[in-house]
Order: C-alpha cells, then structure tokens, then sequence
C-alpha cells in the first residue's frame, strides 16, 4: 500500500498522488450531492477515491467551467466502475 502524508487524516491510505499515472478518472461532475454519493458508494465497497479540482472550482466560482473529477487507483478502476454501474450511476463499459 502507499500513502499520501496529506491525506491520511481523510482517510485516504493508498492513493500516491505523486505519481498520478497510478490514478484514472472514473467520473466527472460539478454536483457535490452527487460526488458524495459516488465517494460513499466506493468506500462502501472498499475503495479509495480522491477528488481532484475541487479548489479550483470553487476559486472559478463554481459556474460549471470546471468540473471535480473522481479518481482511484487504476488497479481498482474496473471494480470502481463496476460499482458506480451497479448502483445505475455510469455505464461499466464507459471510459472517462
């Protein structure tokens, strides 16, 4: 497992957010009701996320021109999918 000093205390243990090629978008929205849903449907099943762009977002003024993107590791990104397509939230087969 690798951790990332910043974000233990958010619980998030494994993600490596200096090397980003070992996280893949699944999901991109600027709805926060939903991205807490989507966060809570992947811890749910053992998953870690992150949610990238969340700051810059808000400093644009959340108008939509940015939008907050879910990541996970890219070794739990088809069983991630898998559970956002279980719940009716994304298509399994689609690629973000």
């Amino acid at each position: 497992m690798k951790s990332v000093p910043g974000l233990v205390s958010s619980g998030f243990s494994k993600l490596d957010l200096s090397g980003l090629a070992d996280v893949i978008e699944i999901y991109r929205t600027n709805d926060i009701v939903k991205l807490s849903w989507l966060q809570a449907l992947l811890s749910d099943a053992g998953i870690e996320c992150v949610v990238l762009d969340q700051h810059a977002s808000i400093i644009e003024g959340s108008i939509g021109a940015i939008q907050r993107r879910v990541m996970v590791l890219k070794e739990d990104a088809t069983r991630a999918r898998r559970v956002l397509g279980d719940a009716g939230e994304i298509e399994e087969s689609t690629d973000v």
